[in-house]
């Protein structure tokens, strides 16, 4: 892992905006209203997906995909000015927040500035043509980064973009060569020390296919040497497998205990229950019981969290990245308290450097516990809405429940669950 990163980071929550859906303007400027009730979630960094200009040639959808950049340079004049962007960060850092924006250096559009003025930068397959290592990646061009002249003109972008922002999310970090990654990670340090570096790394199907080609591509394992913070799916097919039945609740548990030996130490996992990638949270949970105690549970695991735009309100449908899909806040589900409490409860220390460990507890009910030499404290979380009975180490008594406030019974060492997340610990004794 990088030497340097601070387990720390494990408290840290992060808000996705895709700006072209957030508002109806879809812009820079009409963010900003915004920010007061964004940073009232607990949230901790901005994440903005690309706000940089698309690329026409061979473009999905009629807006095109945010990732399919055609200068890194530039914003999106749609979107706003340089100036724009500036006083967005400058009101993000005056809230007391940090903003982190999207790193796409795996490729451009195909018709980029980059590609016009070095097409030496990119891959041909051997009659010359563009060549992609994904083929469904139709409107990009893959960049190829064994020409060094492409890494001094990277590492510069980003050094301009460190004097603004305080952290980089990488798309699809693993097909970019780890050297790459250390010695950006390096360059960049003399501009802003802290910068935080989260990395989109990938599962084990894509790391086989991607490599059978003989190109690169990093394993967590390989990736946490350069970055601070890796996204969570390497146990993506395993939770989805959970999720639809596919799997028990032990299978899963299984891999979850497995990534804490498995990774150094100091390892942060960014966890999430959606993205832009993958389908929403409530569309995967429709019982509100259930998306609420897979919120609880998803950020009382070790690590970071994210949290989607539209998340905190229940939306269920995904929105598209191709064309104009604005976020619909009408809504009269509010998870908000939900991602508040959550986050307040992990900036405790027992979170953050506590040992770790889940447990199957039976009826779809999953144990989460941390444990100091003095401390313990146990997270119940009915993922199926069903009621039963877990046991415990805890002494006998009643306890607060860190979570909402009420009443939790240990009797004979054993805790009734009733569908609704639990967070009780050793000193939240109430009376025995």
């Amino acid at each position: 892992m990088a030497d340097d990163t601070s387990t720390d980071l494990r408290k840290l929550q992060i808000y996705s905006v895709f700006v072209r859906n957030h508002t109806k303007e879809g812009t820079l400027k009409a963010l900003e209203p915004d920010l007061p009730r964004i940073k009232a979630l607990g949230t901790d960094f901005i994440w903005l997906l690309p706000i940089n200009p698309v690329g026409e040639v061979d473009r999905k959808g009629k807006l095109g995909s945010p990732y399919s950049i055609q200068d890194y340079r530039k914003i999106d004049p749609a979107q706003g000015t340089w100036a724009d962007f500036v006083h967005l960060a400058d009101k993000i850092h005056e809230l007391g927040m940090k903003l982190m924006i999207d790193i796409v250096y795996n490729h451009t559009s195909r018709d980029s500035v980059l590609l016009k003025a070095h097409p030496e930068y990119f891959l041909h397959d051997k009659q010359g043509k563009l060549f992609n290592k994904n083929p469904e990646w139709s409107d990009v061009a893959e960049l190829d980064y064994t020409n060094h002249g492409l890494w001094d003109y990277q590492i510069e972008t980003l050094k301009e973009y460190a004097k603004v922002v305080d952290g980089f999310r990488c798309d699809v970090a693993p097909q970019v060569p780890l050297p790459f990654w250390l010695a950006a990670r390096k360059e960049v340090a003399q501009v802003k020390p802290d910068m935080v570096w989260l990395a989109e790394s990938t599962g084990g199907d894509y790391i086989r296919e991607i490599r059978s080609k003989g190109y690169w591509i990093s394993s967590d394992g390989e990736i946490y040497r350069a970055f601070d913070l890796a996204y969570d799916y390497d146990i993506d097919q395993d939770w989805h497998d959970y999720v639809y039945g596919k799997s028990s609740l032990a299978d899963y548990v299984k891999v979850l205990n497995r990534q804490d030996l498995t990774f150094p130490a100091n390892y942060i996992k960014m966890r999430y229950l959606e993205n832009h990638d993958h389908e929403r949270a409530h569309e995967l949970f429709p019982n509100l019981n259930d998306l609420i105690n897979w919120t609880a549970f998803s950020e009382f695991q070790k690590g970071a969290t994210l949290v989607y735009a539209g998340q905190e309100v229940g939306i269920s449908h995904t929105p598209t990245l191709f064309d104009s899909d604005k976020l619909d806040w009408k809504s009269s589900i509010d998870l908000s308290p939900v991602i508040k409490r959550m986050h307040e409860l992990s900036q405790d220390t027992i979170q953050v450097k506590g040992s770790y460990h889940l447990v199957d507890s039976g009826n779809d009910i999953v144990k989460v516990v941390f444990e100091t030499h003095k401390k313990q404290r146990l997270g119940l979380f009915s993922l199926r809405s069903n009621s039963g009975r877990v046991k415990t180490t805890l002494e006998d008594g009643y306890y607060a429940n860190l979570f909402d406030g009420s009443t939790v019974i240990v009797r004979n060492g054993v805790i009734r669950v009733t569908g609704d997340p639990m967070v009780i610990e050793t000193g939240e004794i109430i009376r025995k």
